[in-house]
């Protein structure tokens, strides 16, 4: 596997989709916390609405404009030999993303973005796995709210599992115990772009139901499911599945498979979401688990989303809970202090591409996940600059 090749490149960071509702946050963040202190640009197809984005967002006009569409592959090549990482809002990926992963891969560019399509990953994966191993790219899905807190949790977890019990634990389940806010717009089309794909190839779904997906030639034991709502004794609640769960699943499988089963070959994780105790938690629960309205038509759209005070006054929280083999347990609790979908996502990305040009330097090329390959110097960057908390509290 190469070592990334960053030299010769001016621009440290490219926010590709930057006049786009998500991606125009990213910009306003990086363009806030860190200024001129690092070399970045905003892309897309518009020079106009990008330089008014600039404007708008308070940006030095010696920010670079970039124009790049994903219909034009020589465009995306040129953008990609100008940056060390090229950072992507524009999806669905399975629509828009293909060619642009193959630039990245050819030019040895880091790449980032949001993604949650668990068969157009895998279709990357082996098509372009190899040739981004050969050129020193690291191309990383999923990074933001699917699926770094998911992912980043259950690697300090099991860290300090480790520590507590002389190994990881073989097993960890995760539950959303807070959230306020939504799902973004650019995740409702990617699960209907998703569904319609399954709908045409019926191997995709076998494929969606694997939790082991993401992780070629492996099949790990049988998952516990978290499809159906249940009350859970020990902490006395009613749980319902969590809409996040399949892809949160397959990525932390994958950061499992690429760290060499770190957490060992018969690791077991699952993941739901808390409504409460009672007749009233029951309720919630099936109703959570009837709710359907992320794929309606009434589902926000892409380049929509929250207003800036509904966004800042999101929050999320998930306890994460690890065993030993006999029966020690250890409790931990991953927090975020803005919603989910936009604002605290938006901050994820934004340090994602960030840390894997300035500190995960020694990561080789290839196709990895957020544990896998940022893991600690990650976990760092978010508590100190994006507002996330890892913390054990048993």
């Amino acid at each position: 596997m190469a070592a990334p090749n960053h030299s010769g490149k001016e621009i440290d960071v490219v926010v590709y989709g930057a006049s786009g509702y998500t991606g125009r946050l990213v910009a306003e963040y990086l363009n806030q916390t860190y200024g001129d202190s690092i070399r970045w640009a905003m892309a897309g197809r518009n020079k106009e609405k990008l330089e008014a984005v600039r404007d708008e967002i308070g940006a030095p006009a010696s920010v670079p404009i970039i124009i790049a569409d994903g219909g034009d592959p020589a465009s995306l090549d040129e953008m990609c030999r100008a940056a060390k990482v090229v950072l992507t809002t524009v999806g669905p990926y399975q629509i828009y993303g293909s060619d642009l992963v193959r630039a990245c891969a050819e030019t040895g560019t880091d790449y980032v973005d949001l993604c949650g399509e668990p068969n157009w990953m895998r279709e990357m994966i082996d098509r372009y796995g190899e040739q981004a191993k050969a050129s020193g790219a690291r191309i990383v899905f999923s990074c933001g709210f699917d699926s770094i807190p998911f992912d980043i949790g259950v690697q300090f977890i099991q860290a300090h599992a480790t520590k507590k019990f002389g190994k990881p634990s073989a097993a960890v389940r995760t539950v959303v115990t807070k959230m306020k806010g939504t799902f973004s717009g650019g995740t409702a089309a990617s699960l209907k772009a998703t569904m319609t794909e399954a709908f045409k190839d019926p191997n995709l779904i076998a494929l969606l139901k694997n939790p082991f997906a993401l992780a070629p030639e492996f099949n790990g034991p049988k998952q516990p499911s978290g499809s159906k709502p249940k009350y859970d004794e020990e902490l006395d609640t009613w749980l319902a599945p969590f809409v996040m769960a399949p892809i949160n699943t397959k990525n932390i499988h994958r950061s499992n498979f690429l760290l060499g089963h770190a957490y060992g070959e018969e690791f077991t994780y699952n993941e739901m979401f808390m409504t409460g105790p009672g007749e009233k938690g029951e309720a919630m629960a099936k109703a959570v688990a009837s709710d359907n309205s992320i794929t309606s038509d009434d589902a926000p759209k892409p380049g929509e989303g929250p207003t800036k005070e509904e966004r800042e006054t999101g929050y999320y929280e998930a306890l994460l809970i690890a065993k030993s083999a006999s029966g020690e347990e250890i409790r931990a609790t991953v927090s975020g202090d803005r919603d989910p979908g936009y604002g605290s996502t938006s901050k994820m990305i934004a340090e994602s591409a960030l840390c894997l040009v300035l500190d995960s330097t020694e990561t080789p090329g290839g196709i990895w996940t957020p544990a896998s390959a940022l893991g600690a110097p990650l976990l760092a960057r978010l508590e100190a600059k994006a507002g996330l908390a890892f913390k054990i509290v048993a």
